[in-house]
């Protein structure tokens, strides 16, 4: 589950520039999964020391046990020349290793009480009781409190530290109360979930929420309420087949919930993608198509001439099918139609055509007067880049440029110079 969740993480950063994000969600992940089994050992030694199963006991065994894996994850790292993700796997195996060494002591010293300890491993939600289900509403809600009041401090330190230090925020003590909150998290959910899947319901309904929007304040609420909905969609199916665990249960409905939202999130889900790059290829297409029409009536100004399938094609190479299919959706659009001799330019079609040679070219003007590239290096780059650039940033490339009358190879540049011809600043950015 640990590598779903990370995989959902890895879909998202496909960017170059998103891949520090990565790595941070992914230390953040390793964190958590190495708190929810520290956490093992001390509710082994709280019931040990009361002899009891009180939910307030353990939770408070298993809050100690989680500080003391974080201080030990921060010792090693700045004591030795350990780094934090060794460290953190080094403290995951030994607490987990000596709670399930305690956890065997327990079960077999005879003590009638440890019957149903061993369910915090895999979670049972069944085993709870209305007491316990009170005490943990009261602690969710001063989680829920807590984090509403430190916010902004928590979505500075989490994003841009250094910023947060230097506007004078207390960075340490915000971190410190965020470790708290997930210790605490950590030992809310265990007996739902267990300490072996904790780390699962860490993440993933964030990073499913991340899927459906990209404020963070809505993103919040997405990822509480779709750990809800799997948290009581697997104790309901734990509660009809109490054969089976709470904990694995709730992770597979938050993991289906995950993989819905991976793959048909309305604009950042893999279909949504799909369909986007497939759109994206037939305007290419199309467009492509269009250009070679102006570019073969441009040197005897016959745009409106028949050309057949052969002309086309010397002119650029596309395949029979590419063409048919790009002849095709231009007619649909009343950009070219056909004709005995063959395909003919429309006045609309010439036009479109007109705009597509006139970005090809600024931008060639553009790369060659402000990069310094040799004008044999800018073509490729311009053909790529003609099918991005909108009608407002083509006026701004167009005054910036002071309306060139040709390219770089000397092709004239074809445009309707505007009423005023005040020159509007444009970045690189921008573009």
């Amino acid at each position: 589950m640990c590598a779903l969740s990370y995989w959902v993480w890895c879909c998202w950063a496909r960017r170059r520039e998103q891949w520090v994000v990565l790595r941070s969600c992914a230390n953040g992940l390793c964190l958590g999964d190495a708190v929810a089994h520290a956490v093992l050992p001390g509710i082994c030694v709280a019931f040990m020391l009361s002899g009891t199963k009180n939910i307030a006991v353990l939770m408070a065994g298993a809050v100690v046990s989680g500080w003391l894996s974080l201080w030990a994850i921060d010792l090693i790292t700045r004591r030795s020349r350990i780094k934090a993700d060794t460290a953190t796997g080094l403290v995951l195996s030994v607490f987990f290793g000596i709670g399930i060494l305690l956890l065997t002591v327990i079960q077999r010293s005879g003590n009638a009480s440890q019957s149903g300890l061993d369910k915090f491993l895999l979670g049972k939600a069944a085993a709870m009781t209305g007491s316990d289900v009170q005490l943990l509403a009261v602690v969710c809600a001063l989680l829920l409190g807590t984090i509403a009041v430190f916010l902004r401090g928590f979505w500075l330190i989490s994003f841009d530290p250094n910023f947060a230090r230097a506007i004078g925020m207390p960075t340490r003590s915000l971190e410190l109360l965020l470790a708290t909150i997930t210790v605490v998290a950590v030992a809310v959910g265990i007996q739902a979930v267990g300490v072996v899947l904790m780390a699962a319901l860490l993440l993933t309904p964030a990073a499913a929420a991340r899927y459906l929007t990209d404020r963070l304040v809505l993103m919040l609420f997405l990822a509480m309420s779709i750990g809800a909905l799997s948290g009581v969609g697997g104790a309901y199916i734990s509660y009809i087949a109490p054969a089976m665990p709470t904990g694995p249960w709730v992770v597979v409905v938050l993991s289906s919930i995950a993989a819905l939202c991976v793959f048909f999130a309305p604009r950042k889900g893999l279909a949504a993608r799909w369909w986007q790059h497939r759109r994206n290829r037939r305007q290419m297409l199309e467009e492509n198509v269009l250009k070679v029409f102006y570019q073969l009536g441009e040197s005897k100004s016959d745009f409106f001439a028949p050309r057949p399938i052969d002309a086309l094609q010397q002119r650029r190479a596309l395949s029979h099918k590419q063409l048919q299919q790009g002849l095709k959706r231009l007619a649909a659009k009343d950009y070219v139609r056909q004709q005995p001799e063959g395909w003919v330019l429309t006045d609309t079609g010439k036009q479109n055509a007109q705009r597509l040679v006139r970005v090809h070219r600024l931008w060639e003007v553009y790369l060659s007067r402000y990069h310094h590239l040799a004008p044999d290096h800018v073509h490729d780059n311009a053909d790529a880049v003609e099918h991005l650039i909108s009608p407002d940033l083509e006026q701004q490339l167009e005054a910036m440029l002071d309306y060139p009358q040709a390219d770089p190879h000397n092709n004239p540049i074809p445009y309707k110079k505007p009423k005023t011809g005040r020159c509007i600043a444009i970045s690189l950015s921008e573009l």
